[in-house]
């Protein structure tokens, strides 16, 4: 599926489950506060945070796991280095998908955009046994990963087809790779995050027409549909329409809960419509349509003074008589 195939709405997701936990706008207060706490719980013995990150306890191995699952467990939750889980799977053939895929989130984690995009593209296309299948739904389902969706928007995903394409995405879309970005979250299933990342990276390649279409009905429920509401708006305004693009930053507004991050875009798109409204009453050309009217007014008041002069003649020859 292309960009430019508009089937409609992509937001709407109908399961009642998902991999999705709640969205977290990423500004320099939290990220100082997130970095000092984090500081903080790996000096009480917490987990480390360049660790792949667990939902609750780690799952305990299993008794007599085999030498393969043992060593990937141990590569997965007690391993920093990407290259552990690399060897791994050099190691076991049968394993290298899985292998490759949780080097990729595990590069992400750490910021090794680069490295993650090769890793988990490498990990998809690869195939995996039946026991490291296994493994994966035995032990990895409360595996979570923090994908940023959008710019300052991070949202945690449990281990799921979704967790692995939307941390691709972003690193492509990092990596200067953005049709390509595009490409690998047309396939997810509908949902506000998949919508807010594919309406992110379309914005930034200008199928503006699609955005709209993608967006159509949205409404401001959460701080994820505000994000959305906002990447609309700002393409309606990109096509020409202020007044729609008003009324979707009015619906940012509506919320009072909205994140304050996201009301103060939102104003400022608002105050970015007004500007554009004065640019245009500014335009040489309105000055030029208003200058056509200008001659007909300078005649009607030659005309009054001409009148009133020959009336002064007139009445100056009367008063002669």
């Amino acid at each position: 599926m292309s960009a430019g195939q508009t089937s409609g709405p992509i937001f709407r997701d109908n399961r009642d489950l998902t991999p999705f936990g709640n969205a977290q706008l990423r500004t320099p207060v939290r990220g100082l506060a997130d970095g000092v706490g984090g500081i903080l719980h790996t000096a009480l013995g917490g987990r480390n945070g360049a660790l792949l990150s667990v939902d609750g306890p780690l799952p305990r191995l299993r008794r007599l796991p085999g030498k393969p699952a043992k060593t990937v467990y141990d590569a997965i939750f007690h391993n920093a280095d990407p290259n552990g889980l690399i060897a791994a799977g050099r190691a076991y053939p049968g394993w290298a998908g899985l292998c490759c895929v949780m080097a990729g989130l595990l590069a992400y984690q750490q910021g090794g955009y680069l490295r993650a995009s090769e890793l988990l593209q490498r990990g998809l296309t690869t195939r995996n046994d039946d026991a490291a299948n296994q493994f994966a739904a035995d032990y990895l389902t409360r595996v979570v990963t923090r994908v940023e969706v959008a710019e300052r928007i991070e949202v945690p995903v449990l281990f799921s087809e979704e967790a692995v394409f939307l941390a691709l995405s972003h690193s492509l879309r990092e990596t200067g790779a953005l049709e390509a970005a595009l490409e690998t979250v047309v396939s997810l299933p509908p949902s506000l995050p998949a919508a807010l990342a594919r309406c992110a990276v379309a914005f930034s390649l200008d199928p503006h027409k699609e955005v709209v279409v993608w967006t159509e009905g949205l409404l401001n429920a959460d701080d994820l549909s505000a994000a959305l509401l906002l990447v609309r708006a700002r393409s309606l305004r990109r096509l020409g329409a202020p007044a729609s693009a008003n009324s979707a930053l009015k619906e940012v507004l509506r919320r009072r809960r909205t994140h304050v991050v996201l009301r103060n875009d939102a104003m400022t798109d608002r105050a970015l419509l007004v500007l554009d409204n004065g640019r245009k009453s500014l335009n040489p050309r309105d000055w030029l349509r208003g200058g056509a009217a200008e001659p007909e007014t300078f005649q009607v008041i030659r005309r009054d003074v001409e009148e009133r002069r020959l009336w002064e003649q007139e009445w100056k020859q009367l008063n002669r008589e």
